[in-house]
């Protein structure tokens, strides 16, 4: 395992290991918020790594809060197991690893078996609803087909970022406004655009949900006072 203490995150190092391969990277700056640990989980080829590496990007440079991201992969690049932890804190973090996550997101069958475990009550699981099926699941489920409004979109490799959109709509660890700059820097050349509006269908996407479900609640405290 690799550590480093830097005031952004540097980009992952591209090898395909014989085992399983973990990194892990800190930032560092002024913010006032408590802390949320996050895990982002699915196989290689998603942007898993990548979702989380916005994350953090966003809540250390655009929302000037301290945040932490350990990155594990399996031992295939594409296609093998991965996770990204990320941690958002209002102080110093002194542990970068997520044992019991506030929100987990969960972009495949094998990512939501393995930390299903690690939920409570109080935890937010936000899944792909075309790829997980969140049987045992202890707290609140959001679903969102991203990979298939990705693929309506034309391209399915944009799921990461709509699943950031809808992530950022529904428990708003990162602002908008940082999670959309960060993406802008993030993805290839020329594609930024794209990309933020992948983003934006997420965002569109929670923000439906939430006001459906709000609308639902009012509907049955509605019933009970008949």
């Amino acid at each position: 395992m690799t550590i480093a203490i830097l005031k952004y995150i540097v980009p992952a190092v591209t090898i395909d290991p014989p085992f399983a391969f973990e990194q892990t990277y800190i930032m560092s700056q002024p913010a006032q918020q408590s802390q949320i640990e996050i895990i982002v989980t699915g196989f290689g080829g998603q942007g898993i790594i990548l979702a989380g590496r916005i994350l953090g990007m966003a809540a250390s440079l655009g929302d000037k809060k301290e945040s932490t991201l350990v990155q594990a992969y399996g031992p295939e690049s594409r296609g093998g197991a991965c996770n990204a932890q990320v941690i958002i804190s209002g102080s110093a973090i002194h542990y970068p690893y997520v044992s019991t996550p506030d929100i987990l997101i969960a972009m495949s069958q094998a990512g939501y078996d393995k930390f299903v475990v690690s939920l409570t009550e109080d935890s937010v699981l936000l899944i792909d609803e075309d790829l997980v099926r969140p049987e045992r699941a202890p707290c609140d489920c959001f679903a969102i087909p991203a990979t298939r409004m990705a693929e309506n979109l034309g391209n399915k490799m944009m799921a990461n970022i709509i699943m950031l959109g809808f992530c950022t709509a529904i428990t708003g660890a990162v602002s908008n406004r940082a999670a959309e700059s960060t993406i802008a820097d993030s993805v290839p050349k020329g594609t930024a655009e794209r990309n933020i509006e992948a983003f934006a269908k997420g965002f569109d996407y929670g923000l439906s949900t939430l006001k459906g479900r709000k609308k639902l609640a009012a509907g049955q405290v509605g019933a009970l006072a008949l």
